[in-house]
Formats: structure tokens, C-alpha cells, sequence
């Protein structure tokens, strides 16, 4: 596409996604976006010389139509999911756990694969999967996201040992709470709840996020950073922040 290095960033039409294809902008890539909503994505890919192609990676058509667009890539952000409700188990939506697993666990999978040989070609590729410290703990009313979260880590941190010897670096990135629109869709559009979310503490933001993964994607070829675990200062775990009244 370019004579720079091609960066692809899935979910990137907001959040932590658009702030990392700004970020790799930056850092001298040529970043493909990729989204459902390509509208947003192409006013970022205008600001940073980018490309912009619609997306669903919970589309197996639709990501062969995107992977065929993309010829060359040496550096993938496995970066979209999300999370639908907060129920107990006893109260669990199966839609909304299906969804969970089709976006944040198959959608990796089907991404991964349809760029894996661009990537492995390349000579010097790197694969970051954007987790969550929901990843390495439970919580009361987040089986459904924790147990997607844990799904993905494990397809993330199996292709490390998989890919070892090849010419591919692995980082997963593990945040904890970022304020984005993640609490808008778990909540269903409930914009006074999901601000509650967020209330009496300083969070992580979309930026933050995306600074963490422009260092690891910068860092020279034999450095690889397995795990990067990132919090606001805030927050202890998945359930336990304090919060200023």
C-alpha cells in the first residue's frame, strides 16, 4: 500500500481503537482500519493518511473481503469486542453471551488466521490482542464477559508457544477500567449508568491505552513484551477501586 509498514486495527471506529490507530499513525505506520462503522473510520484514516474498510468480525465474509484488501501487514491490534449486561449467572442472557463469544473470541480467531501468512510473510510480525484484566479474574455478574476475556487470552497466549521460532512477536494487552463507550453498550445506550461507572475516579483513557501499544510496537524485533497489565491508580482489580465522594 505504502513504503511504511502496514499496521491493522480492528474496532477502530472509536475508543481505544481509534486512539491506537492515531497513536501508529504517529509512529510511522500505515494504518488500515477497520470497523463496521467505516464512516468513522475514514475521517481518522483522512487525519492520519490511513485506510479505511468496513469490517465485522463477526462476519466470516466479511473479514476474506478485508483480509483480501490487505496484502501486506506487519503489525495486527486484535482490538474488537465488548461486553452486554451484568447479570448473575442465574439471570445470564444467552443472546448477549453469544455475542460476547462470536465478537471478542471467534471474531479474534477469524481475523488472526486471515492475516497470520501477511503477517509470517512480512519477516517481522507482530500480533497485540487487546484482553482485559478480565482476563485473569472473576467477577460477581461478569461470567459471561470474564469467561469470553479468559477465551481470548488463551487462543492469544496459545499462538505464543504455536509461533514460536517464526517471525511473529505476541503481546496481549490487559486493561483495566478505560472510559470509552465499553460501559455505554454494556449497558444498552443507559448513558446515566454508564457514567456511573466511571464516577469518583480518575480512569484510564482511549489514549493511554494506545500509548502502551505503540511501545510495544516500536520496540526492536527480538523484544518481545508478553503481557502488559494496566490500571488506573485507582483501581486495585475488577472489583475493588476507590472512589473520591
Amino acid at each position: 500500500m505504502t513504503d511504511r509498514p502496514t499496521a491493522v486495527v480492528t474496532g477502530a471506529s472509536s475508543g481505544i481503537g481509534a486512539a491506537t490507530a492515531r497513536a501508529l499513525g504517529k509512529a510511522g505506520f500505515h494504518v488500515v482500519l477497520g470497523a463496521r462503522r467505516v464512516d468513522r473510520c475514514a475521517e481518522i484514516a483522512a487525519e492520519i493518511d490511513g485506510t479505511a474498510l468496513r469490517l465485522d468480525v463477526t462476519d466470516t465474509e466479511s473479514v476474506a473481503a478485508f483480509a483480501a484488501a490487505v496484502p501486506d501487514c506487519r503489525l495486527l491490534v486484535n482490538n474488537a469486542g465488548g461486553a452486554k449486561g451484568l447479570e448473575p449467572v442465574a439471570k445470564a442472557d444467552e443472546d448477549a453471551w453469544r455475542w460476547m463469544y462470536e465478537t471478542n473470541v471467534i471474531g479474534t480467531l477469524r481475523v488472526t488466521k486471515a492475516l497470520l501468512p501477511a503477517l509470517l510473510a512480512s519477516g517481522d510480525g507482530h500480533i497485540v490482542t487487546v484482553t482485559s484484566i478480565a482476563a485473569l479474574e472473576a467477577y460477581d455478574n461478569g461470567a459471561g464477559y470474564t469467561g469470553t476475556k479468559h477465551a481470548q487470552a488463551m487462543l492469544h497466549r496459545t499462538l505464543r508457544g504455536e509461533l514460536l521460532g517464526q517471525p511473529v512477536r505476541l503481546t496481549e494487552i490487559l486493561p483495566g477500567m478505560v472510559e470509552t463507550e465499553f460501559s455505554l453498550v454494556r449497558f444498552a445506550g443507559d448513558a446515566d449508568r454508564a457514567a456511573g461507572v466511571y464516577h469518583g475516579i480518575t480512569p484510564l483513557m482511549a489514549d493511554d491505552v494506545a500509548d502502551v501499544i505503540a511501545f510495544a510496537a516500536t520496540r526492536p524485533s527480538h523484544v518481545n513484551l508478553d503481557q502488559i497489565v494496566l490500571k488506573p491508580r485507582a483501581q486495585a482489580n475488577a472489583m475493588r477501586a476507590h472512589r473520591e465522594r
